[in-house]
């Protein structure tokens, strides 16, 4: 070994994809600690880095070490336990460390450019706001009215406002040019504060719900565990799970800790924030996920990283916030496919939260009514701890009644049933509101002509183009290309186009004719594009402004609607002959938590499924809500068939232009898997799901092993002969624990 002894050296990573840290020495005088970001050459470049350790000795020839150009003084270092987390995620997800590390960070922590303190700005009443006599201002001012009165109670910040309305930013201005409101900008610290033992003293909390028996026992049960516990809270649909995660975090925060809440959607995180603001009024929250402006996000992020924020709630990235009070993680609706990154570092943040609970020596929830099979499993062996919520909240709510429509034995109108119809006409005369539930956007999955068969096909993807009526365009949702609807078939010039099969916006059409009096609403990723619009929408519902509401998997959790007695299910048949073994899991879970939108307040519900299987067993166990059974035979036909959970698994994907390159590819490291002869089971190379997209063809490699162990130590073994296969002009990636087939 070569050593430098004159010079501390330090090792460093880089966004850069190798495997390796990079060294680099640093000038007498320069302090420099662990976890500091730095600017570094890197061939004729300069990056930001994060120094990872100081060493004294190094193999490289002393010629060859470059110096750090600069030590960033403007952040506080990443902590020692976030990057022993960020480690553990390179090592077993099989992906860079430098990637890992710097991907874990905000935008602006990346960037050569210097960070300026953010000033926080404070809303407070002027003397002439004080003044003011409410029950004199203008009442059609409402939002102003609003605002003028929570400043009554204390000073907010903007965050803390925009909880009473959406248009709260807008009235804010207007009231600050009034001069009836005046703003305070705080500095934001960049010192830790102190550690949750010291405590934060009592705080505000709206303790106006009483707790079931059941939910008082989960409460009671997490309080009571000492260190790491894992617990499963299984809730029915409206049982009150926020409201378990709600008296556990008063307890925390009673004790000064920080609280981390994972949630699977972006449109999730506002309203869950308004909730919590609700009920925390004067404690510090912050939101962290991929919809806030980049300045925005690096500053929520070192609120949670100097333990100014008490509650910080995100999206899957958020796991990787700093929070050196750390002292409980809710995942709230952990079976959520979204949990799982699907490029990149490929990460799950579900299994993340858990490790890094463990790795903290704190309690961690996972809440859900239809929990992933994995985590079912492991609370009815005993890993994590099964806590039960079998009844719903409200005492007058019941869950809803759950029938089939069998679609081969009655009248259809464009996908919908007659008898579908006829109930949401009732809905309508007793003013209750209605929800279809189709997940698939759009006016027709695909464009057919009736001469020659013709499909509206993507030309870049091996799927179809979605029509879209309102704008007259076909698009394609996989890779995003698009085109104007074609007035006659491109194959043989007939003018008879017909859209086949029922989107969105198709579904809403059919209403709007069958009921033109009605009003109706459609929720998709299409109509709630712009900032707030889902805000916007939701206010509307929660107004009883809408009688009918037209949907996707946007409508499908997380929310409480109570004029909503009546859910129609249409067209759930495709998931039951796929070929992903999870498609029944997520059928199962996705229309569970669909039909738990009904009858949640003192009405009843009801559940409306069209399908031409009515007997099937799938909804046989969603009309008796027997989730524990179907669970129960969903387990026992995967140990049969060898998956998980009683299996532990790794795809290697690949893509590239040429087929021949890439499943050249795929079959080298087949034949170096397979030459390692460890106790892992190598599956043939087969083309992906979706096998062309956006112009590459797409192939994929299954290990598995029946011990996690073992597949880790074989990925360790074969990723480096991975490295040195020719893979001119393709992609691939290690995808540990996949979801998508």
């Amino acid at each position: 070994m070569c050593g430098i002894r004159d010079m501390p050296i330090v090792r460093v990573a880089l966004d850069v994809p190798l495997p390796t840290l990079f060294d680099y020495t640093v000038a007498d005088g320069i302090a420099v600690t662990i976890g500091q970001r730095v600017i570094v050459p890197f061939g004729k470049r300069q990056m930001v880095g994060v120094v990872m350790e100081c060493v004294a000795v190094t193999e490289m020839a002393p010629e060859r070490i470059k110096p750090v150009k600069q030590v960033l003084h403007d952040s506080v270092p990443l902590s020692a336990g976030l990057l022993d987390l960020l480690r553990f995620c390179s090592d077993y997800y099989r992906y860079p460390l430098g990637q890992t590390v710097l991907s874990a960070l905000p935008t602006r922590l990346r960037s050569d450019k210097p960070i300026i303190s953010r000033a926080i700005l404070t809303y407070r009443l002027s003397a002439s706001g004080a003044a003011l006599n409410l029950d004199a201002f203008p009442k059609r001012k409402v939002v102003q009215r609003r605002i003028l009165a929570k400043l009554a109670e204390q000073p907010c910040n903007l965050a803390q406002l925009k909880s009473l309305s959406a248009t709260a930013g807008k009235q804010l201005q207007a009231l600050v040019a009034e001069g009836w409101v005046e703003s305070v900008a705080l500095v934001t610290p960049l010192t830790p504060s102190p550690s949750p033992a010291g405590g934060r003293g009592a705080h505000a909390f709206d303790n106006a719900h009483t707790l079931t028996s059941e939910q008082q026992q989960a409460v009671d049960a997490v309080i009571a565990a000492q260190g790491y516990a894992c617990f499963l809270l299984h809730g029915i649909t409206g049982s009150g799970k926020t409201e378990v995660y709600v008296h556990l975090m008063h307890h925390v925060l009673q004790r000064g800790g920080q609280i981390l809440l994972l949630v699977p959607e972006i449109n999730l995180t506002p309203q869950l924030e308004n909730y919590f603001r609700r009920r925390f009024p004067d404690v510090s929250m912050i939101s962290l996920h991929s919809g806030l402006a980049e300045g925005e996000r690096l500053h929520n992020w070192q609120q949670a990283q100097t333990g100014a924020a008490q509650i910080v709630l995100g999206t899957r990235l958020s796991v990787f916030a700093e929070l050196p009070g750390l002292a409980l993680i809710i995942v709230d609706e952990e079976h959520d496919g979204s949990f799982k990154q699907q490029d990149g570092l490929r990460y799950s943040a579900r299994d993340v939260a858990i490790f890094r609970a463990s790795q903290r020596g704190v309690p961690i929830v996972l809440g859900s009514a239809t929990p992933s099979l994995e985590s079912y499993y492991n609370a009815q062996s005993g890993r994590y701890r099964m806590l039960r919520l079998t009844g719903r909240a409200l005492a007058e709510a019941r869950l809803p009644a759950v029938r089939c429509i069998n679609i081969n034995q009655t009248v259809m109108h464009h996908g919908i049933s007659e008898k579908l119809l006829h109930e949401i006409g009732q809905r309508i005369a007793r003013q209750e509101q209605s929800l279809l539930f189709i997940n698939r956007r759009g006016y027709a999955p695909v464009l057919m002509c009736t001469g020659c068969g013709w499909l509206s096909g993507c030309k870049h993807c091996a799927g179809k183009m979605v029509l879209h009526l309102n704008d007259k365009r076909l698009r394609c949702h996989h890779c995003g290309y698009q085109l104007r609807m074609p007035h006659v078939c491109p194959s043989c010039g007939n003018a008879d186009l017909h859209p086949v099969g029922s989107g969105t916006q198709r579904v809403e059409s059919v209403l709007r004719e069958r009921f033109p009096d009605a009003r109706i609403l459609r929720v998709d990723r299409d109509s709630t594009r712009n900032k707030r619009a889902w805000q916007v929408l939701r206010e509307l519902i929660h107004a009883n402004e809408v009688d009918i509401l037209v949907g996707t998997q946007m409508l499908a959790k997380g929310h409480d609607f109570p004029a909503l007695t009546l859910v129609g299910v249409l067209n759930p048949d495709s998931a039951l002959y796929s070929s992903d073994f999870r498609a029944a899991e997520k059928l199962f879970a996705q229309l569970a938590q669909v039909a738990g939108r009904a009858g949640r307040a003192d009405k009843p519900g009801e559940v409306l499924i069209q399908t031409a299987f009515p007997e099937h067993p799938l909804f046989c166990a969603l009309q008796t809500h027997d989730f524990d059974g179907w669970a129960a035979s969903q387990l026992a036909e995967r140990q049969m068939a060898g998956f998980p959970p009683f299996m532990y698994q790794a795809m290697l994907r690949a893509e590239g232009k040429q087929a021949a390159g890439v499943y050249a590819f795929l079959n080298q490291a087949h034949a170096a898997a397979i030459g390692l002869k460890q106790s892992v089971e190598v599956f043939g190379v087969v083309p992906a799901a979706l096998p062309r997209r956006a112009n590459h063809i797409r192939a994929q490699l299954l290990i598995q092993s029946a011990k996690r162990k073992d597949l880790q130590q074989f990925l360790r073994t074969w990723q480096p002969l991975l490295d040195i296969l020719p893979a001119q002009k393709l992609r691939w990636a290690l995808d540990i624990d996949p979801l998508e087939f």
